[in-house]
């Protein structure tokens, strides 16, 4: 039986509109088994793309199990289309998604949304399955809420303003991975990952954030952790690898400066730099597609 695990980035972005960055999503791939965590716009193509490069798991009618670490479109934009597009493409069970309070209602109205769509592929000439546009949703609270026979699931509730919002851990055969999602820093934090084979963790670059009105500090500061913060936290939880996810280089990404590729690169790199100021493990700032 193959329990290899895998981390698959399928998507680091933010709000901003990065073409080299796609919508929030992770995957926890596990032998055959694969296991999304958010999905921002374009979830499935990028697993599309995976599948390409060789993660067999990630072929869209496999995609049958996801978890949402909070509302923000950013993160949920994809919805429909990890809904749908894998339907289409043969998957058969009624997809399996779990997250905050909230959930069900944006399900509802997706599908209601979708009707006449649903309704021509199910009774028109396509000759598509009548299940595997289903939804089964799991509005959760703190503790474990998943477990088959290749993963466990535990979902911690964090801080993002009034959202109900979660950090995922996934307890595997032979890893142990934490998705933070997009949170405040919290001493919680700390004991979650724990010694954990790899924290998948959102940052913004601290100089870059010094530089921003006092309306912005004010909202980044309560809901998102800088870079010198979560180096802080990892140097106590001590992951064997930190990973950077959602990060926020607090600079404008709609900029025509011909310079603009080089200025992210750049701040890219300082803000490595600033968590590891505060870090001695492994730091690496994630791009889309990335595997460990």
């Amino acid at each position: 039986m193959n329990n290899e695990t895998k981390l698959v980035l399928l998507g680091t972005g933010t709000p901003n509109a990065d073409p080299d960055r796609s919508g929030a999503s992770v995957a926890i791939v596990v032998g055959d088994n694969a296991y999304i965590v958010d999905f921002g716009p374009g979830v499935v193509r990028q697993a599309a793309k995976a599948y390409r490069k060789g993660i067999s798991a990630l072929i869209a009618k496999n995609l049958k199990i996801a978890f949402l670490t909070h509302l923000h479109s950013d993160h949920t934009t994809g919805y429909p289309d990890l809904i749908f597009t894998p339907w289409v493409l043969e998957r058969e069970e009624p997809l399996k998604v779990f997250g905050p309070k909230g959930l069900k209602e944006m399900t509802n109205h997706i599908l209601a949304a979708y009707k006449r769509d649903i309704d021509e592929r199910i009774y028109g000439l396509e000759p598509a399955n009548k299940s595997g546009w289903q939804v089964d949703v799991t509005e959760i609270e703190t503790g474990v809420v998943f477990k088959d026979e290749k993963v466990t699931v535990e979902a911690f509730l964090v801080k993002h303003g009034s959202f109900e919002a979660y950090t995922y851990k996934f307890h595997t055969p032979d890893k142990t991975i934490v998705i933070s999602g997009d949170t405040a820093p919290l001493d919680i934090m700390v004991d979650i990952a724990k010694d954990c084979d790899i924290l998948v963790h959102e940052a913004y670059y601290y100089k870059g954030f010094q530089s921003r009105t006092e309306e912005w500090k004010k909202y980044h500061s309560s809901v998102h952790t800088s870079s010198y913060e979560l180096g802080e936290i990892a140097e106590k939880a001590k992951p064997k690898l930190l990973v950077l996810y959602h990060q926020l280089y607090m600079m404008n990404m709609q900029s025509e400066d011909e310079n603009l590729l080089k200025e992210i690169d750049l701040r890219d790199k300082k803000l490595v730099e600033e968590v590891k100021s505060k870090f001695s493990g492994n730091v690496v700032s994630g791009k889309d597609l990335d595997v460990f």
